[in-house]
């Protein structure tokens, strides 16, 4: 579940070739490889064609079309602009045909079931050649199963920018690794669904998806004789008179999530709505918090507006050896650059907010998500989320990590400041930031996932976590939550009623149990 970049492949490439591995065998393991998973996604007795290109791509395709053949399928291997130009796939196409099997002319008369896409690689740039286009807008007006090999044509490797007529594929067959363009934008919307092909070489990306196995290996469960102090002290700076229910939402996802003690300073009249939602946590009024080193951790900004005296707190925060999360009004463009500081500094913007703290626009941050919350991270010395869907961790030293869970449900008011608090208490209870950041944030988009099983993604609401999450903690880590233990209100019970009902409702397809 590695991802890599159009100059990581060929790198790859040339290192197994310099130990002693072809690109004629690894295209022979990428043929073999893909052979299985096209296999996998068809019934049986369909007419399948294969659109080769001249590269290495086109000669994985001419793998692809040998095997097919061999199981007895009905394939037509095309080669509509022309016959290959690189050795190794030159070697394929002889041995194809020495076998006796022939090489069809294209016809778009003819129809297909499946139409499999081998033209371009990795290295392929844009805009695409008017005889590519031409093939490509012929295979996405036809009713077919569309599959792209490696990426669909039209899409570049490295960022999101997509041409005109680019190939609209139902599944991507991605060898070796995903490639950026997967988790950018608009390019993400022609990948369908994403499938990883081995090709029989080991992994040394620095970037990786993030499952919820990973999830489940590396979360903290409780010792026997752990207490409230064995899962952090943190402080919650957030809420104002005009926007308490932000707080309100971080402190639920910060309790659900596991957090042994939490203050919140804010104002008096938010504490009274926040405390309906959250009595476990504590309140402090001052403006100031003195004691910071009373904490083990601090989440700052949500339903604050940037003011001076925020900016205060924010300067006040940073000089302690404190894990630090910035959020919603905390988030500016600022120096966050402190050579001396040995803790995290974690800043969560959605594509708009980081918008305004790297200068670029939107449309620039999402085509290039990856690439811009790296550089930051490692410019800033800071660790980046950069929310929405495929949210990207990014972390100081150049590594980095993607989340796919979560669906358009999240894209609501409030959805940002229950992950806050649910960071909180993640990097709290486990002490190690990196796998504390991306479990928090894979179990809110769970919480999403789970919802739309039974639910209109629209009709999800930011506080519907606070329901959800306790059962995608039993469903993903497993434990002891139950449905229906809620006493607060006959809404509370109605709405956990449900989502017990959801949790039990295809969860072991979706989280592989």
């Amino acid at each position: 579940m590695y991802i890599y970049t159009s100059d990581q492949i060929k790198l790859v490439d040339e290192e197994a070739a310099n130990k002693g591995m072809s690109t004629f065998t690894l295209m022979e393991n990428a043929g073999s490889g893909l052979f299985r998973a096209v296999t996998s996604l068809l019934c049986g007795g369909e007419k399948i064609a294969i659109l080769c290109g001249k590269g290495n791509n086109g000669g994985d395709g001419i793998v692809l079309a040998r095997y097919l053949k061999i199981a007895g399928m009905d394939v037509d291997l095309l080669l509509p602009v022309g016959e290959p130009v690189t050795n190794a796939a030159k070697q394929h196409l002889d041995y194809y045909q020495n076998l006796g099997y022939t090489i069809e002319d294209f016809n778009e008369e003819v129809k297909y079931d499946v139409i499999i896409d081998s033209l371009l690689g990795v290295g392929a740039k844009q805009p695409l050649s008017n005889p590519i286009k031409k093939l490509t807008s012929w295979a996405n007006e036809q009713s077919a199963i569309r599959i792209a090999i490696d990426l669909p044509t039209g899409v570049s490797a490295d960022h999101g920018k997509v041409d005109e007529a680019t190939f609209r594929a139902d599944h991507s067959l991605h060898l070796h690794g995903y490639k950026p363009a997967c988790f950018l934008f608009p390019s993400s919307e022609f990948f369908g669904e994403k499938h990883v092909i081995g090709i029989g070489l080991a992994h040394n990306s620095s970037w990786k998806v993030w499952r919820a196995a990973d999830v489940r290996s590396l979360w903290n469960e409780a010792p026997q004789n752990a207490h409230k102090g064995s899962f952090g002290h943190g402080l919650l700076i957030a809420g104002s008179n005009s926007m308490p229910g932000s707080a309100a939402l971080a402190a639920i996802g910060a309790v659900r999530t596991g957090i042994g003690k939490l203050t919140i300073q804010t104002t008096p009249y938010a504490a009274a709505i926040i405390a309906h939602h959250a009595p476990e946590a504590t309140y402090h009024f001052e403006p100031h918090m003195d004691e910071l080193l009373s904490f083990d951790g601090v989440a700052i900004g949500c339903g604050l507006e940037s003011t001076d005296e925020l900016e205060t707190s924010i300067q006040r925060c940073l000089t302690e050896e404190l894990p630090l999360i910035l959020d919603a009004g905390a988030l500016s463009k600022r120096n966050y650059r402190l050579p001396d500081r040995k803790a995290n500094v974690i800043v969560t913007p959605h594509p708009g907010e980081f918008a305004r703290m790297t200068g670029q626009t939107v449309q620039e941050i999402q085509m290039n998500r990856l690439e811009v919350a790296s550089q930051f991270a490692k410019e800033q010395q800071v660790i980046v989320v950069l929310k929405g869907q495929y949210s990207v961790i990014a972390f100081p030293d150049g590594t980095g990590i993607i989340n796919t869970s979560g669906n358009e449900a999240l894209a609501k008011g409030g959805t940002g400041d229950a992950l806050t608090g649910m960071i909180l208490a993640s990097i709290l209870r486990m002490k190690n930031d990196r796998a504390a950041i991306a479990n928090a944030v894979f179990l809110h988009g769970a919480c999403a996932d789970m919802w739309v099983e039974n639910n209109g993604r629209s009709s999800m609401a930011a506080h519907d976590i606070n329901h959800l999450l306790p059962f995608v903690l039993k469903k993903i880590i497993g434990g002891t939550a139950k449905g229906g233990n809620y006493e607060s209100s006959d809404m509370d019970e109605k709405r956990n009623s449900e989502a017990s009902r959801m949790c039990t409702h295809k969860c072991s397809e979706i989280y592989g149990e």
